[in-house]
């Protein structure tokens, strides 16, 4: 409540609806090209949000975009059970040990972190990843195939704590390149990760006092309102589209931060 105080002292009304039209664009781009994160993170910083804070609202929303989401890939595509039940405890440890980790830093650098990380977050996002490609070859689960799920869950997942955006793509292309995922079963599984990552840095945000919970509602909201109006939008070839202008929108947003942080 403190920081819902401070924010709303400073900000108003005019922030909370900049806030939702924000939460709501993430969500409707996040359901057709993915990339939410990086529409969240970049648009909470410039309405006045310390990063850290930042970072705690971004989680809670994405948590439960995620969990809205998730019903669909659970009844369309083939889950890899072998990778889930190995790699959701390493996602939720390694995601919470990421959003640790930035919480230790000092929040005049949080912000500078950021905008070096952001970019690296659009180049993951802009990576190609054909889902029409599908294999017929079993996975084989042995010894060697759960130590690789197991640190390939575990880095995933501390980036997703600690930054976030672009940890998606980060978990299709290990998934088909190490553990020889079909990149439809690659794409199914990693809203089970996602999910789980976003859990686990969730835990470390609400115990550092970094969520504004009031606030928080209706950003997930019009975040999952977002999802549904992007879901259902009869537009075949859309995902390019909304990829243009989510990059576009990024990037305007990018510069903006750097003015205000570097300048």
């Amino acid at each position: 409540m403190e920081l819902l105080g401070l924010f709303w002292q400073e900000y108003g009304y005019f922030a909370l609806l900049l806030l939702c039209l924000i939460a709501f664009c993430a969500g409707f781009v996040d359901s057709i090209a993915g990339g939410g994160g990086l529409f969240l993170v970049p648009g909470f910083l410039l309405v006045g949000m310390p990063p850290q804070v930042a970072l705690g609202q971004e989680k809670i929303v994405s948590t439960f975009g995620t969990l809205a989401a998730i019903r669909n890939f659970l009844k369309d595509h083939k889950m890899v059970w072998g990778v889930i039940g190995i790699g959701i405890p390493f996602s939720l440890i390694g995601a919470y040990a990421g959003a640790h980790s930035i919480l230790l830093i000092d929040p005049k650098w949080v912000a500078k972190l950021l905008l070096l990380l952001i970019p690296a977050g659009i180049i993951l996002f802009l990576i190609p990843k054909d889902k029409n490609i599908i294999g017929d070859k079993k996975v084989e689960q042995n010894v060697q195939f759960y130590i690789k799920t197991s640190i390939t869950c575990f880095v995933v997942g501390f980036y997703d704590g600690f930054f976030g955006p672009g940890a998606g793509s980060m978990f299709i292309i290990a998934f088909h390149y190490l553990l020889k995922l079909n990149l439809i079963q690659a794409s199914a599984n990693t809203k089970i990760f996602n999910l789980a990552s976003n859990a686990g840095a969730l835990v470390a945000f609400v115990i550092a006092g970094k969520i504004i919970y009031t606030l928080a509602l209706p950003l997930v909201i019009s975040n999952v309102f977002g999802n549904h109006v992007g879901s259902n939008m009869a537009v075949k070839k859309g995902g390019n589209l909304v990829k243009s202008v989510l990059i576009f929108s990024i990037l305007c947003l990018f510069i903006s931060l750097c003015v205000k942080y570097l300048y």
